[in-house]
């Protein structure tokens, strides 16, 4: 299966020479679940968009230091190929910014959430099981985001959720599926990106109580949502 990585972001250049690319995280998590898959990555955020939704046989849209609400023109042409996408009924895949932007693409609404910041290892429970992902009762990933979806889409199910982030997981007409939170960070990533944007990003008790949470929690990204992925990816092509 051909996956098309709509990359909108990327790591800070800092990191990226350890860690690679956003698109480098997602090849390695998806591989490591199924080395039958092959990539593409389409640099979106630089207005390099892919020719037509059957361009790859499944997509997945990244995370981003931006917002959906700044509108940018690269963020509007996306939103169009979302749109392409749910159309031509191929699968695809959203995180973090990628969850955003899928959901205002299809009728939803983000804003820079009250509740603040929500970083290191997030639990997320399980709302509404799905036939990809097995019978566990929760997810825990690393999170860094201060946006949120606020109100859904019409064709939007929420399969994932916690007190600080309702919507974390959606999943639309079985074609889509989408996270908040970011499977694709190792714990060694998400500690050097919370040092590094601490008290200049991150408010400092807010990243010290996540460093602090992220030497004792537990994180199951790799061990599970890689293969929800997979199987949720297989499961619709």
């Amino acid at each position: 299966m051909l996956i098309g990585i709509l990359e909108t972001g990327r790591p800070p250049e800092e990191l990226q020479i350890a860690y690679g690319s956003y698109a480098d995280m997602f090849k390695r998590l998806l591989g490591e679940a199924d080395s039958s898959f092959e990539f593409k990555v389409y640099a979106v955020l630089d207005n390099h968009l892919p020719a037509s939704p059957e361009e790859c046989e499944a997509w997945l849209v990244t995370g981003s230091r931006h917002g959906v609400y700044e509108n940018l023109p690269w963020m509007l042409k996306l939103q169009d190929f979302i749109r392409a996408v749910w159309q031509a009924e191929v699968p695809m895949i959203g995180i973090c910014f990628g969850h955003q932007v899928i959901a205002a693409a299809l009728g939803g609404r983000v804003e820079k959430s009250a509740k603040g910041w929500g970083v290191g290892l997030q639990e997320y429970t399980v709302k509404q099981h799905q036939d990809w992902m097995g019978e566990q009762q929760s997810i825990t990933f690393n999170a860094m985001h201060q946006d949120q979806v606020v109100e859904l889409p019409a064709n939007a199910e929420v399969f994932a959720s916690s007190e600080f982030c309702e919507f974390a997981g959606l999943v639309y007409g079985g074609r889509i599926l989408t996270f908040q939170g970011h499977p694709e960070f190792t714990t060694e990533f998400e500690e050097s990106l919370l040092k590094l944007r601490r008290g200049t990003v991150v408010p400092n008790p807010v990243a010290d109580q996540a460093l602090t949470d992220l030497e004792s929690g537990e994180i199951q990204a790799e061990a599970q949502s890689g293969q929800w992925m997979a199987r949720f990816l297989k499961g619709t092509s």
